[in-house]
Order: C-alpha cells, then structure tokens, then sequence
C-alpha cells in the first residue's frame, strides 16, 4: 500500500486515545449519576450483566474475521481478492444473529436471577442488545475498508457520535423518569447502533462520489497538485482503493472466482478458537459473577466501577495503542517467513517499534501502580461519595488493581505482536495453552473469590496475565534470536526513572497519612507535583524517543 502504515497507526493511536478519554469521562459521569441517584442494583444490571452479552455477541461475531482479515489486505502477499475479503465481513452478520438465540436462551433462563421489579426491563434489554450488535454487524465491511485505508479521522468521529446519541438519549430517558432506566440503556443502544451504519455508509457515498470525480477530471490531464488543493488532500495516495460505490461494498458473487478464499478461511478459524479461550480470559470475571451468586448486584456494581477506574490506562491509553500496533504490525511482517528473510529495513523499525512501545506503556504503568497505592481513596471518595467508600472495600480493590495495571501493559503489546505475527500453525499451537490458562483462571476465580471476596477476581487475572506474558515474551525471543537481537531487553525504564518513581511513592505516601486528613486539595498537589518529576525524569532518560516522535510531528505538520 501506498500509505504511510506507521504513520497511520501513530495517528489512530493518538485520535483512539482522545476518543477513549472523551467516551471514559462521559460513561464515569453517568455511572456516578446512576450510583448517587439510581443505585447499584441498576448499574450492576447494565454494566455486568447487559454489556457482557453484547461484548459476548461481538467479539465472538467479528473479532476472528477482523484480525484475520487485515493480515490479507495486503494483496501483494495474500491471495484474497476485495470481493472475498467484503463477502467474509458480511458473515459476521448471520453469525451475529445465529449466535443470539442460544445466548439469549441463556442470558434469559440459565444466569442468577434479576429481582421481580427489574425483570421486565431486564428481558427488554437483553433483546435490545442482541438486536443492536446485528445492526452494528451491518456496518462491519465499510468499518474494515475504513480501518485498512487509514480513514483514522472518519473512526474518532462515527465513534464519538456513537457515544454522544447513546448518552443523549439515555441521560434524557432517565432524567424524565428513574425507574426505567435498562429501558433507557435498551434505546440507547439501538439508537447508537443505527447511528454506526448511517453514518459509515453515508460518509463512503459521498467519499466515493468525490473520489470519481476526482479520478475523471485526473483522466482529463488536470493537474494532480491542483486537483487536491481544490478537493483536498484526503485522496492523495488513494490510487488502489478499490471501490466506486458503496455497492461494492455489499456481499456479492464475483464473477470466474471464488466467493470466499479458503486460505483466509483457515486462519479465521485458528482465531476463533483462540478468540473463544480470550473472551473468556478478557471477561472471566463477570462470567463468574453471572453464572454463580459469588457478588451481589450491588457488589457487581461495586467491583465493575473500580474495575473500569482501575484499567483507565487500559482504556485510555494501552487498547488504542494495542490496535494500532497491531495494525502495524501486520502490515510490516510476514507471518509465513523467517524474519531473516525478510525485508531488513522492515524489520528492524518493527523491533524499535515494538522496544519503544513496550518502553512506554510499561512506564505507564509503573506510575499508575505507585501512585495507585496513595491516590485510590481520594479518587474514589471524589467519585462516588463517602457512602461508596464506606467499608474500605472500593479502596482495597482499586490498589490490587493498580498492580494489574502493570501486568496489563506488557502483555497488551507482547500479546498484539504475537498475534499479528504468527502462523495458523503457532496460533493452532497456542489455544492449547490458552485452553490451560481459561481453566485455571476460572478455577483461580471462584475459589479466591469466595475465600477474598472481589479481591480474588483481580489476584486471578495477574496470575493469568503473568502466564500469558510469559509465553508471548518467549515467541518474541526465539523469533528474533535468528538476528541476534531481542527487542524486549530495551524495553525497561532507566534507573533514573525507577528510581525518581520510588522516591516519589514514598513522598505520597507520607503525604496520605500526614496531610490526607487536613486537606484533599494539599494531598493532590503532592501527588501532581510528584508526578510532573516523574515525568521529567522518563523524559531525560528518553530524550531520542521524544526528539523522533515530536520530528515525526512537525513532519507531518508540514505536509498537512
């Protein structure tokens, strides 16, 4: 392709971050609404027991198909066809939809029972969603054709909207009248779902209209310099987009070839059984919680809202960087040949990628893991009030979960690039170690869980990470041990860093049981002063890094 694959994965990375901010800090004011207005009960029901089904239903529907299919939008190393690749998104519809009878049956009939006020409103919101995730599956083709051409703009943009009508309409509903509020959270999701195939389709109509007049009037011998100028740059190094019409984009039989490619079809299926094993790693405890009564509603509302606070970087920084490596990645190596073979100039920005990237997100977090330890109270306490925190519990749990977060950041990225790089053989090879980690980590759950309360659910999830890590680490190792070079041995922090960090943790802790107590505000200013000389001290030690990412910038400033 001749777009810049790093560059666009540097940008989706960035935009996925804002985004993930901006949709973070939107659904934490709702949450604490419903908390302080609502009650748990509700939240627990939405939150848990509703967004697993829908999590459910579309990772299992379009997570194997997606991954697979961008290792084969390069053509040149892939013997798919556009047609193929569209017609396999589009299975990801029937499949949506075959796979919501049994998990309604289930959702409905067989997880612990919702008490009798909610659950007229409950069997309204499993349908709603189920419905909504069949409707989002229809957009699936333009998302993936939009994700392969680096349309990162139009992602953040259909993303945002998708947040801000399912908020609207919900904060509406529920404003009026706070006892229907999962009939709210049902609307809403059907409103945002609707909202990501019209605006998806909508934009490559009018993309595509554009891009034929553009190509016409270049067939004319216009000047293409002046052709962007007037129509803008956004079809410069557009010439192998495939499409001239949003028809094109629907499934369809291509005449002299095959409808599906069976070598794309092989390495789906490799995914989906390992995309089965990471669900259920992904979501195990929240499977846990609705199949056995381990938690309370109450308590589920309790453990999923420090949950989400405690993976924010997750959220916030680690995912986007996640996929748009992922992306990357795929792009850059080959997943069938030996990387000595390989293009050496690609694969040496692929390990200063990968060294880099690692460096950074497990920076990130060692800061949230030591200032976790001094900042869980206080940020709770401004959050959801003292009655949330009375008892202690959301604040032990937020520190356990601070310790996650490192875990979190390493195997996000050693995981992408395992996954991004292997063959159908290797990944084959590796559900059988996930089918060891799924058992053990639900085994690992239920049993700590009733002996430590929620606390189990995160000691559970490290240990599962910690496997994880483990194995990835070791594919990267031996994959590079060819070249003489190990990409994660110049991943860790300086010991400046480290050192400037520990200090730092030791300051916020005497600040938490000195100045706590007579001032919030002097506490916070303690912790944000200490975290601006951490900061610092990251930065001194990785003044390169910093020189390239800010050079990269202006670059591409200067070409805007």
């Amino acid at each position: 392709m001749s777009r810049n694959i790093l560059k666009s994965s540097l940008q989706n990375a960035s935009f996925s971050i804002i985004f993930q901010i901006l949709c973070r800090c939107v659904t934490f004011a709702i949450n604490a609404y419903i908390v302080r207005s609502v009650g748990r009960d509700v939240l627990g029901i939405m939150n848990v027991r509703l967004l697993l089904l829908e999590s459910t239903l579309l990772f299992l529907s379009r997570e194997a198909t997606s991954r697979a299919a961008l290792s084969a939008t390069n053509l040149q190393r892939s013997s798919c066809t556009w047609h193929q690749l569209i017609n396999q998104m589009w299975l990801t519809v029937p499949i949506c939809a075959f796979l919501c009878l049994p998990f309604l049956y289930i959702w409905l009939n067989m997880l612990s029972s919702v008490e009798s006020q909610y659950q007229d409103q409950y069997t309204f919101g499993c349908y709603a969603i189920a419905i909504s995730c069949v409707i989002e599956m229809c957009a699936e083709a333009p998302v993936f054709v939009g994700q392969v051409f680096c349309f990162v703009k139009l992602k953040v943009i259909i993303d945002t909207l998708h947040i801000f009508v399912r908020s609207l309409i919900f904060i509406v509903i529920v404003t009026s009248n706070k006892s229907i509020a999962i009939y709210a959270f049902g609307i809403a999701q059907l409103s945002s779902a609707i909202t990501i195939i019209l605006g998806n389709y909508i934009f490559f109509h009018m993309y595509t209209r554009s891009l034929n007049h553009f190509r016409v009037r270049l067939k004319k011998n216009e000047d293409k310099k002046t052709l962007l100028e007037e129509m803008g740059s956004h079809f410069d190094h557009m010439d192998d987009f495939p499409f001239s019409g949003i028809r094109e984009m629907l499934p369809r039989i291509p005449r002299g070839d095959k409808s599906f490619n069976s070598d794309l079809q092989v390495l789906i299926l490799s995914f989906v059984k390992q995309g089965v094993l990471k669900q259920i790693l992904t979501e195990g405890e929240k499977y846990v919680m609705s199949v056995s009564p381990v938690l309370s509603f109450s308590e589920q509302a309790t453990y999923d809202v420090v949950n989400n606070m405690g993976s924010l970087a997750a959220r916030f920084i680690f995912r986007p960087i996640e996929d748009s490596s992922y992306f990357y990645f795929t792009q850059t190596i080959a997943r069938d040949v030996m990387l000595r073979d390989q293009d050496k100039e690609k694969v040496s920005e692929a390990r200063k990628v990968l060294s880099n990237v690692c460096k950074v997100v497990l920076s990130i977090g060692l800061v949230g893991f030591v200032f976790g330890q001094s900042y869980s109270g206080t940020v709770l306490l401004l959050y959801g009030g003292r009655d949330f925190v009375a008892g202690g519990l959301p604040e032990l749990l937020l520190r356990w979960h601070s310790l996650a977060i490192i875990l979190l950041a390493v195997n996000g990225i050693t995981e992408g690039y395992m996954f991004a790089t292997n063959t159908s053989k290797e990944i084959d090879g590796y559900n059988y170690y996930m089918a060891i980690f799924s058992v053990t980590f639900l085994g690992l759950s239920y049993q700590l869980t009733n002996l430590l309360g929620p606390v189990g659910f995160i000691l559970a999830n490290c240990t599962n990470m910690i496997f994880r890590i483990g194995y990835s680490t070791r594919f990267i190792a031996q994959q590079y041990h060819p070249t003489g070079e190990n990409p994660l041995k110049k991943s860790l922090p300086g010991p400046i860093f480290l050192t400037t960090l520990v200090l730092c943790g030791v300051v916020c802790k005497i600040s938490e049981a000195h100045l706590l107590e007579r001032s919030t505000l002097y506490h916070l200013i303690v912790g944000a002063v200490s975290f601006l000389l951490a900061l610092a001290a990251w930065s001194f030690e990785n003044k390169d890094l910093i020189k390239l990412a800010f050079s990269k910038y202006r670059t591409k400033v200067k070409n805007q």
